[in-house]
């Protein structure tokens, strides 16, 4: 049985250590996202998909349900958050 993904996501900024409680898209991969607190435009460390992937309490949907990364799948590609 296939569960749904937890779209919920806490992202700590690793500047200032900011968390941001984030709810994920289920159609795109978020590559960029502004801190709140200082502005740092943060974005995936090598080798992560997404910045959910780097910087979140859960990883992004795609790799919750595929365990493959966003950006490999037919998403909306490039997609950045502000606070």
């Amino acid at each position: 049985m296939q569960t749904s993904p937890i779209l919920e996501s806490a992202l700590t900024c690793p500047h200032c250590l900011c968390v941001s409680d984030v709810t994920m898209p289920t159609d795109a991969c978020v590559y960029f996202y502004e801190c709140p607190s200082c502005q740092t435009l943060l974005s995936p460390k090598l080798g992560d998909c997404c910045v959910f992937c780097s910087y979140g309490s859960v990883k992004c949907p795609s790799m919750q349900e595929a365990g493959a990364c966003c950006a490999n799948l037919s998403l909306k590609p490039g997609l950045a958050i502000n606070a």
